[in-house]
């Protein structure tokens, strides 16, 4: 089937239903009239094609009902081999396809125990009334062998659909356990190596502090040599904290030391790649802005980020809201979304990933604030609370001697 086919299938599958039925009743009814061209005897034309339409209606509601649907088939089967006509495949067409949809979607019990049942009932309605060759290969043999390929078919094809749902959830828990092992491994390798390689200056340095409130008093100059050396101990455990740092960064990361953190002066950056990616950001700012630290500016501009990039990735709309208030005591940033029309948002829920995460470990890191979920008027909120009155020193900085 071509692309285009396939687009207009997937945008009106009530035609392509219908269309599939009409196509099947005109298969049977060639069945139909292929043994009434054959039969030595006159056989009555109208019935065989009144039940080959009632048989090709009732496959509309086979992947609902598929049981009823299969007893109906069955019967106008059965009722049209009584009438002297010849059970072929192409007159048999209903059934064959109502016993292939029992099968693939009801359980393999129930699968197999309906195709048994329906070819009894069908090899029983031929030997009672036989058909005009009066032949019981026609009769058992043809009847049963398609029944029960069906069936087969139909129950290999609900195996590999159940396959394929359990490989799908087996590969989204390993998905998880593994994201959840890397960010473990990665707080305990960062944690380990900022410890080996601090401590040891930290360590230097209380000792240093510790001997100068003993010695200032009894001997001043031993205490000021140890002051003199203090600065060069805390110089030291912030270069080292620096290269290891830089250790820490990914392999393929740029080498970009030289360039400044980004900030909330690139937010236009930002809202023109997600005007490239669909997404149309409108940014109000309430308030005058004040002077941020190198740490709170690179925060709020990579929660603004993460936000946008989850509306980008999951939103249902193609707007997005961003907010930003100044106070004296606080900077809140709001991203909204709206839910498109028709569309229901479903609540995030398990493998949906660490973006949210990671926004409120940013937040809580500068004594912040964070919140996000379902709006009431729908859609969805991230809304963050950075306080601006709490001194923050940038990592960049080293403390002035």
């Amino acid at each position: 089937m071509s692309t285009s086919w396939r687009h207009r299938a997937a945008a009106r599958p009530r035609a392509l239903e219908l269309s599939v039925l009409v196509l099947l009743f005109v298969v049977t009814v060639s069945g139909v009239l292929a043994t009434r061209a054959l039969s030595p005897g006159p056989l009555v034309l109208w019935p065989g094609i009144v039940l080959c339409a009632l048989a090709c209606a009732a496959l509309n509601r086979r992947r609902h009902h598929p049981l009823p649907v299969l007893a109906v088939t069955a019967s106008c089967t059965i009722v049209v081999g009584a009438l002297g006509y010849l059970l072929t495949p192409l007159l048999m067409g209903p059934l064959l396809v109502a016993q292939y949809e029992t099968s693939l979607r009801t359980s393999r019990r129930t699968g197999w125990n309906s195709a048994l049942i329906v070819t009894g009932c069908v090899v029983v309605g031929g030997l009672v009334f036989p058909s005009f060759l009066d032949s019981v290969a026609f009769a058992v043999v043809n009847p049963t062998a398609w029944i029960l390929l069906c069936a087969a078919l139909g129950g290999h094809r609900r195996v590999r659909r159940e396959y394929a749902v359990a490989r799908a959830e087996h590969a989204d828990r390993q998905r998880e356990e593994e994201a959840r092992h890397r960010v473990v491994q990665e707080r305990m390798r960062i944690a380990r190596e900022l410890h080996d390689v601090v401590a040891h200056h930290l360590t230097l340095a209380d000792a240093q502090a510790g001997a100068v409130k003993h010695l200032v008093r009894t001997r001043p100059e031993q205490a000021q040599e140890i002051i003199d050396k203090l600065p060069e101990t805390t110089a030291a455990a912030l270069r080292e904290l620096k290269i290891t740092v830089g250790l820490l960064r990914q392999d393929t990361d740029p080498a970009d030391d030289l360039d400044p953190a980004p900030g909330l002066e690139r937010l236009p950056e930002l809202v023109d790649s997600c005007a490239a990616a669909g997404l149309q950001v409108t940014v109000t700012v309430e308030g005058e802005r004040g002077s941020l630290t190198p740490v709170l500016d690179l925060t709020a501009y990579r929660i603004l980020q993460e936000a946008l990039t989850n509306v980008t990735k999951h939103g249902s709309g193609s707007t997005a809201d961003v907010r930003l208030a100044y106070t004296p005591q606080r900077l809140s940033l709001t991203v909204a979304n709206a839910t498109a029309a028709g569309h229901t948002l479903a609540p995030p829920g398990p493998g949906s990933g660490f973006g949210l995460v990671s926004m409120r470990e940013r937040a809580t890191s500068v004594g912040g604030t964070f919140h996000a979920g379902h709006r009431a008027q729908g859609g969805f909120e991230v809304l963050c609370t950075l306080p601006l009155d709490t001194p923050l020193d940038s990592p960049d900085e080293s403390p002035a001697p």
